[in-house]
């Protein structure tokens, strides 16, 4: 690697022996120069080490009006709810909202994201599926294009990031599980595609620990997004053989626990409070379906509204000043408890 500091596109024209305007073609395009000089660029970026701005250059390029909007599936009514508020916003922005679901891939995920490249977005706005995410291609993304991460935190890629205080909510739900009846034991996937999950984990570990109780779990086998599937299986198999462990089951998400009170209802074990009861379940997220099932999920809901708001106003603001930021944005909203028959 040669020693010689780069510190703008001129310096690296004039090292690489190649005119400026043809380096800034390359970098608008790589396929719009000759392949010999395209090679003769890319091994002087490997021998220089020179990283472009390519916000700067993407300042003076002309772009489209519209900002990418990639979930990790639109048929998740958590996921449609959410991006419905971030459509919106963007649309009272006076951008044009483009939505692509990952369909819970990770090579969907970046399929989405250079097929939104082809189009020159204006910016892209990714609830990445997380611990199954190729993060190395989404931050080589988000270094070329302004990007905003919600939902799932990327550590290893530096867009911002806006999404709620799984610690916060978490604790704020056992504290209360605990206030009104026997501790909750843990109900979660084994291998869940979510990295929300783990951070859960950990938070309900230190809550039951901070209010002198043994954390207990029920881990569970399950591939993919099918949640209502993998928790009304394992909730029937637990209930059936008598594995449940406990009067009090908090899931790791609202959708695992559609599943496990459809379970609970199909084996004739009454769930919500009272004497007739012998069961409780609760979850987290508030999805759009739970307030409707019998009985209504006691719950946590997320702060969508700042969530999307944010969301937002971090991609605007990237957008406008043509500079990715100094500073990482990471941002966490508490969660607010939703108290319904279920617990």
């Amino acid at each position: 690697m040669a020693n010689i500091k780069i510190k703008n596109m001129e310096d690296f024209a004039a090292v690489s022996g190649i005119s400026r305007p043809t380096v800034s073609k390359y970098f608008n395009d790589p396929q719009s120069v000759r392949k010999s000089t395209r090679n003769k660029i890319e091994a002087a970026l490997e021998q220089y080490d020179y990283r472009p701005n390519i916000y700067a250059i993407n300042q003076n390029r002309r772009r489209t009006k519209n900002i990418g909007l990639v979930v990790p599936n639109l048929t998740d009514p958590f996921f449609g709810a959410i991006a419905r508020t971030i459509e919106g916003l963007i649309v009272n922005a006076g951008f044009n909202p483009l939505m692509l679901s990952s369909h819970g891939g990770p090579d969907q995920e970046i399929a989405n994201l250079e097929s939104l490249r082809s189009i020159k977005p204006a910016g892209v706005l990714l609830a990445p599926l997380g611990r199954v995410s190729h993060a190395h291609a989404v931050a080589a993304f988000a270094d070329q294009i302004p990007t905003v991460l919600f939902d799932a935190n990327l550590d290893d890629v530096g867009a911002p990031f806006f999404g709620s205080d799984n610690v916060q909510s978490i604790d704020l739900i056992v504290d209360y599980l605990c206030r009104t009846g026997e501790p909750p034991v843990f109900f979660e996937m084994n291998d869940p595609p979510n990295p929300n999950v783990f951070r859960r984990r950990s938070a309900y570990a230190t809550a039951m620990e901070r209010l002198s109780h043994e954390p207990n779990y029920i881990r569970i086998d399950g591939d993919g997004w099918d949640f209502e599937e993998i928790g009304y299986r394992a909730g029937k198999e637990a209930i059936t053989h008598g594995d449940l462990r406990a009067q009090t089951i908090l899931c790791s998400n609202d959708r695992l626990a559609i599943g496990l009170l459809a379970a609970a209802f199909e084996c004739g074990v009454k769930v919500g409070l009272g004497d007739a009861c012998s069961l409780r379940v609760a979850g987290h997220d508030d999805h759009p379906f739970a307030r409707y099932t019998c009985p209504g999920l006691t719950t946590i809901s997320q702060d969508y509204a700042s969530i999307g708001a944010s969301s937002v106003d971090a991609i605007l603001k990237l957008i406008e000043t043509g500079k990715p930021p100094e500073n990482r944005e990471v941002a966490l909203f508490d969660g607010r408890l939703v108290m319904r028959g279920s617990a």
